[in-house]
């Protein structure tokens, strides 16, 4: 069986984007500032918006964001708890797709060792 690695994938998005930043350096900076502007602590939290869009990236099936988001959860102090407290809305509210795309996250938090 050939499994992909989490922990892989998300080096690949990270090299990538790395990459996009240098090619469309004006569209991807507007969207990074978007994205500090809308993460910064407010009424709710950094780590309170950062899961908030792990359950948003988990509906849409976006790998890349739910790595992304995963990773800044956690960067943003989240808990292995907290993150599966989010997989179980996201799989409520999505059914098998939800559950489908959240065994993405459990698979990356076996690989760091946080499950």
């Amino acid at each position: 069986m050939n499994v992909e690695s989490q922990l892989d994938l998300n080096q690949e998005r990270l090299r990538t984007l790395e990459k996009m930043k240098k090619l469309l350096p004006i569209v991807v900076g507007a969207e990074l500032k978007v994205g500090e502007a809308a993460y910064a602590d407010g009424a709710l939290t950094a780590k309170q918006k950062r899961l908030i869009a792990l359950g948003v990236a988990l509906g849409r099936g976006c790998t890349n964001c739910i790595l992304g988001q995963t990773m800044r959860s956690l960067e943003a102090g989240a808990t292995s708890d907290e993150l599966l407290e989010t997989l179980g809305v996201a799989i409520a509210i999505g059914g098998t797709m939800g559950m489908a795309e959240s065994m993405r996250v459990v698979k990356l938090l076996e690989e760091m060792g946080k499950l």
